[in-house]
């Protein structure tokens, strides 16, 4: 038998016969910088610091799933084992004292004890990884929060039957939050590709696994960001697959996963539950989300040194950061483009940035002689918490393209990426590790 316990979002422990292995050990809350334990919890930390883990695994390198302040509550003689195709985060945890760090590579079977754990390959190859774990003649899949390319669903097909299948229920809509105007509202249905793949499978258990998380209680993210609920993905997949069991399992709880079947068992005695724990998803596809302005006042007021810092920044990094990347991949910006920047502080005033984007040129601009053709809106804070401490692009709460564009104009405005704004590639493309580099630096001091 084989003991299956939660952590939170994509974190499990499997313990079997003094065996006991983790994989994506995240023990904050709330972590990710705004991503709250949902259901509620509380971490023992000086608990935490006692535990002796077989082996900790990691499936990719997104703070969600490594964070070095987890990671440093741990044991250093720990074994870590870790896919991502960047050397530089194998140093980083070295650098915080563990001395048994590798690198795994895909279909390249890893034995700890009981456990035999076989990372398989993601949709996305260059960033995830999925875990196959086999264990007293049980075969289980962890799929994190990854898309399974139809290749490796050969392969896992191939690898049934399954006993246990963790499904990242949740599809989020990372991309929609941030330019709410052209988002289409979900229908609450997980993507036919999940259906098609879980059929597939066949497994005879599923936990609806990852985005166990909210966002602060103010955020109008926990009603827009979260389309797919527990009792919704239940219902689908009784419709999908009548044998299957749906088994949540919240932070801290555990069962027994036999060939007989699955049970409850003992809690992990270092997570706290906290309030109601059965709670769902609430999606409201009709909310109007705040102004900017408005959002921006929930955050601190910047330092003197820090608020230069981020205007400088506007005025003359950022220029120069955008002309080393190239053209946008997007042929809207191959004409020239007045794109408008603002930024706001804590008491809600905004300051407004012209620049005219020309493919991979950028001129700054003192007033508006065209058509505003881009605009991008975010807090000074958040801002300024992407440059110095590795701020990820879900938490910052910035703003694109809410802004009535020319008739002629709109539509093409609309088809474009988003992620192909320019500050968003300024701030992230090409940049791997911040969050976690920004991390080592505060624990090691070295800043």
């Amino acid at each position: 038998m084989v003991k299956v316990s939660r952590i939170l979002h994509a974190g499990y422990v499997f313990e079997c016969e003094g065996t006991r292995v983790a994989f994506d050990t995240i023990f904050e809350n709330p972590f990710s910088r705004n991503c709250h334990a949902f259901p509620a919890v509380e971490f023992d930390k000086e608990q935490i610091r006692d535990l002796k883990f077989s082996a900790v695994f990691i499936s990719h390198y997104h703070d969600d799933h490594c964070s070095l302040d987890s990671l440093n509550m741990l044991d250093r003689s720990t074994p870590i084992y870790m896919y991502c195709v960047f050397d530089e985060i194998f140093d980083w945890i070295r650098q915080l004292g563990f001395t048994n760090v590798n690198s795994l590579a895909l279909n390249v079977p890893v034995k700890i004890g009981e456990f035999e754990i076989i990372p398989r390959r993601a949709l996305d190859a260059d960033v995830d990884s999925l875990f196959q774990i086999k264990a007293k003649g049980l075969n289980i899949l962890n799929v994190v929060d990854s898309w399974i390319d139809y290749d490796t669903l050969d392969l896992l097909r191939a690898q049934g039957p399954w006993d246990l299948i963790m499904w990242p229920f949740q599809t989020m809509r990372e991309i929609e939050v941030i330019a709410p105007r052209s988002a289409a509202p979900s229908d609450g249905l997980i993507p036919k590709e999940w259906a098609e793949q879980l059929k597939a499978l066949n497994p005879r258990f599923v936990i609806p696994s990852s985005c166990q998380f909210s966002m602060e209680s103010w955020s109008w993210y926990n009603h827009a960001f979260f389309p797919v609920s527990y009792a919704g993905f239940q219902k689908q997949l009784k419709d999908l697959l009548p044998q299957a069991q749906v088994v949540r399992l919240n932070p801290s709880c555990s069962v027994i996963l036999n060939g007989e079947g699955v049970s409850p068992a003992a809690a992990l005695p270092w997570i706290k539950p906290v309030g109601p724990q059965d709670v769902d998803y609430d999606y409201q596809p009709k909310l109007v989300p705040p102004k900017t302005a408005e959002i921006a006042k929930r955050f601190p007021a910047l330092t003197a040194e820090q608020f230069r810092r981020v205007i400088e920044y506007c005025q003359s990094d950022l220029l120069e950061k955008y002309r080393s990347m190239g053209p946008p991949e997007d042929i809207y910006f191959e004409n020239p483009r007045l794109w408008r920047l603002s930024v706001f502080d804590h008491q809600g005033q905004g300051q407004e940035f012209l620049y005219q984007v020309h493919g991979a040129e950028i001129e700054t601009r003192t007033a508006a002689t065209e058509d505003i053709g881009w605009t991008t809106e975010v807090s000074l804070y958040k801002l300024h918490a992407a440059l110095q401490a590795g701020e990820t692009l879900t938490s910052m709460y910035m703003r694109i393209n809410d802004y009535d564009f020319a008739p002629e104009l709109s539509s093409a405005v609309a088809e474009v990426d988003v992620v192909e704004d320019p500050l968003v590639r300024c701030l992230f493309n090409g940049v791997f590790g911040a969050y976690q580099l920004a991390q080592l630096r505060r624990l090691t001091g070295c800043q």
